[in-house]
């Protein structure tokens, strides 16, 4: 029980946390330089400009719609997350004080409001949670279709943005084009690991002292994958080796000191499982 209690208290910390991030990119870089950068908040903008209707108002009915969506076909657990972000987020901009002069160079406002809005939304699909709107959709997508919800968000987001060219001017249209770029940018950095590793395959006669140096000087252990030249058809071990990105140039030095006509073979490894590293293996 103490562990589940830890457990949700930590969710919710970071579901607050993600909300008020979106409150703040909102209410103090997007609205006061009318950027509509999609979503039902950008949605909000909008119609506020548009009819006069305050933007918590809009939002408050949008995320009703969607919570229904989220028990529906989200589930339980999701639908809750949902409720607790969607019901915090018009709260959440009702409390950030709306501050239309804090920047006043409307590029850098776009920049610095869609970094926080892609952090934040990050945040909140980490914890199978959303602030509601069209944040539940591409949850949606991705559970039935497989696909990124950076993605989905980007195409969801993409209606949003042309409805604001009949609201604002052609500027207000172009910053909220470039903003979903870099929402889409700064999630999908996220989704693939902040930390990024290498993964190098390295095939040479001089092996054995290549992998004592690796283990000696990097303390990294490596992985012997019998291999066969195809030219010969002569067994040659390879060494595959993880490491961070940093150690990368020292075991180049390390490779050439011992063979500079050695096999080497690099990718950039985004998550790792296991094995002394924190997270799930995948290269890019």
């Amino acid at each position: 029980m103490k562990k589940t209690i830890l457990f949700w208290v930590k969710k919710l910390l970071s579901i607050t946390f993600a909300i008020g991030l979106i409150a703040v990119a909102v209410n103090m870089f997007m609205a006061p330089h009318d950027i509509a950068a999609g979503g039902l908040t950008g949605l909000a903008i909008i119609l506020e400009s548009w009819i006069g209707v305050d933007r918590a108002i809009i939002v408050y009915i949008g995320n009703g719609i969607v919570i229904v969506l989220a028990f529906i076909f989200l589930g339980k657990e999701v639908g809750i997350n949902t409720v607790i972000g969607a019901g915090m987020l018009p709260f959440a901009i009702d409390l950030v004080p709306r501050i239309d002069d804090l920047v006043h160079d409307r590029m850098l406002a776009m920049v610095v409001g869609s970094v926080l809005f892609g952090l934040a939304v990050s945040i909140m699909y980490k914890n199978n949670a959303s602030s509601g709107g069209t944040a539940v959709p591409p949850l949606i997508f991705k559970k039935y279709f497989g696909l990124k919800p950076s993605i989905g968000m980007f195409a969801i987001d993409g209606v949003v943005v042309v409805l604001s060219l009949f609201v604002f001017d052609m500027d207000s249209f172009l910053f909220a084009v470039l903003s979903i770029f870099i929402t889409m940018m700064v999630m999908g950095y996220i989704e693939n690991g902040l930390t990024k590793r290498k993964r190098v395959e390295i095939i040479s006669p001089k092996h054995a002292e290549i992998q004592r140096d690796i283990l000696q000087q990097l303390g990294r252990g490596c992985t012997i994958i019998p291999t066969t030249g195809g030219y010969e058809g002569e067994p040659r071990p390879m060494l595959m080796v993880l490491l961070d990105a940093s150690d990368y140039r020292r075991l180049v030095e390390i490779i050439d000191r011992h063979d500079e006509q050695a096999f080497v073979i690099t990718d950039v490894v985004t998550e790792v499982h296991g094995n002394g590293f924190t997270y799930d293996s995948g290269t890019v």
